[in-house]
């Protein structure tokens, strides 16, 4: 396959503005999508501005994780990962294979990611508990999931919100993507989630609402508060930036031929 985004060296890496950074993560992302085995590309397209606002934000502390609980979006990761120079090689290039550490899911043996998330839900605990730790040690550090409308059907999710708001974990953020779809469908016509604002806020969580492809809002909303644990609903489109894919609830998951991922990555350019 070939290599959509070179090796960077650290000084090409300072040269690279957001947009650059998220065009480039979405090639990669295309390319996992061309892998033998295919990749969740629509929700990976869907969450790469988050994940390359959160790194570009808070990554270069080693006392904050960032945390991707909708871990079959793991490509999007990766190329986040990849974009910033955390990744030895290009995931694209052994993605899904047998005897690869760029799995479906998140690989915690990979720089860079903390905990394996497969389990939906189960990010979001994670980055609870890492808040949590962070402010029992003194350390400043941040504990930041990034999550989907989706996952909100799990019941840890609220669990977690609970234990967030008893234990006042100021230094916990939560960024959802919202796309509003799931792996059956519309997440309307399956399990609607009505009133999200109302519902966090009754958590004690401080909610902002954007829109999730604006890197700007992003990187001016995932601030935290210093009186509350921060939600932030990132109004999102699934398959964002492949026009074929945008907003399509089958789009959840593809296989598809070197041919047209070429297509698709010049229709980024």
């Amino acid at each position: 396959m070939e290599q959509s985004v070179p090796v960077y060296r650290e000084q090409e890496l300072s040269d690279l503005s957001l947009a650059d950074r998220a065009r480039e993560a979405r090639k990669l992302i295309i390319d996992m999508a061309a892998a033998p085995t295919g990749c969740h590309i629509g929700g990976s397209l869907s969450v790469i501005d988050l994940l390359v606002v959160a790194y570009a934000k808070y990554g270069h502390d080693k006392n904050n994780s960032v945390i991707l609980s909708k871990g079959h979006a793991a490509a999007a990761l990766y190329a986040a990962l990849y974009v910033y120079g955390r990744l030895p090689t290009n995931p694209a290039e052994s993605y899904g294979r047998q005897g690869s550490l760029y799995t479906g899911h998140p690989n915690h043996k990979l720089p860079g990611i903390p905990f394996a998330t497969g389990s939906l839900g189960h990010g979001v605990a994670y980055a609870a508990g890492w808040a949590l730790a962070q402010r029992l040690q003194g350390s400043g550090g941040l504990g930041i999931a990034i999550g989907g409308d989706g996952e909100l059907q799990e019941g840890l999710i609220w669990e977690t919100a609970q234990i967030v708001q008893a234990q006042s974990l100021t230094n916990f953020i939560y960024i959802i993507d919202c796309n509003g779809g799931q792996n059956d469908g519309y997440v309307d016509d399956i399990s609607p989630i009505r009133h999200l604002k109302e519902r966090f806020e009754a958590f004690g969580f401080a909610v902002r609402e954007i829109d999730g492809h604006r890197h700007d809002d992003i990187f001016s909303a995932i601030t935290t508060d210093s009186d509350k644990p921060l939600a932030v609903l990132a109004r999102t489109v699934k398959g964002k930036g492949v026009a074929a894919l945008e907003g399509n609830p089958d789009a959840h998951y593809a296989k598809i031929p070197a041919n047209l991922a070429r297509r698709w990555k010049v229709s980024l350019s």
